[in-house]
């Protein structure tokens, strides 16, 4: 047995895993760089991962983690009241935001439906959105959700839920491929996808 099977080293392999997109490898050799590096720079991590826990909460008015309440895309003056972006996440809004070519308000859902993994409705907080398209007058939401089988799901139910309040509904475009993340699109590809948007 090594000591990469049980005792801290091994609680920090499996704490590392469970990150998006570690796999056991990987964790080990963020384990074992900490473990070379100096303690400093470990501490310093450490002190930094508690800083965010502390400080960033989901924005009140569109659930993005940001360290202000209202966030800076919800404050800015210069940004459409009238025109409304819904995203899973937001490294799908800093996607979105690179292409420097909408300048509307943002919604975050914080995921997308799935009931295998029982996220509802009432997990994604969708009345919240809802109310926010009726109170605000919002003419479109844009619904940027992944093209996954969640993502698509996902805008279908919008399409439904806001249809009733009159609002233009619209989904991003070809531009983004299927079984791809909006995160990971370049600018270009995140730009055709918001002016070739359908209406859903």
């Amino acid at each position: 047995m090594s000591y990469t099977d049980s005792g801290p080293v091994a609680d920090l392999v499996d704490r590392l895993q469970r990150l998006p997109t570690i796999g056991r490898k990987t964790a080990q050799r963020l384990a074992f760089y900490l473990l070379k590096a100096p303690a400093s720079e470990t501490q310093e991590l450490a002190e930094a991962l508690l800083e965010v826990r502390r400080k960033i909460r989901p924005c009140s008015r569109c659930n993005l983690l940001s360290d202000e309440d209202p966030c800076v895309y919800c404050t800015d003056p210069n940004r459409d009241d009238e025109l409304l972006c819904v995203v899973e996440e937001g490294h799908d809004l800093a996607a979105i935001e690179r292409t420097s070519r909408f300048r509307g308000r943002y919604h975050v859902l914080g995921g997308s439906l799935s009931p295998l993994d029982g996220i509802g409705p009432d997990e994604l907080q969708l009345g919240q959105l809802e109310r926010r398209v009726r109170d605000n007058n919002v003419r479109e939401v844009i619904v940027a959700t992944n093209p996954t089988v969640e993502g698509e799901a996902t805008a279908a139910y919008l399409a439904r839920l806001l249809k009733p309040t009159g609002t233009k509904v619209t989904r991003i475009a070809a531009g983004i491929p299927v079984g791809g993340d909006i995160e990971y699109a370049d600018e270009v590809t995140m730009s055709r996808a918001l002016e070739g948007r359908r209406e859903l």
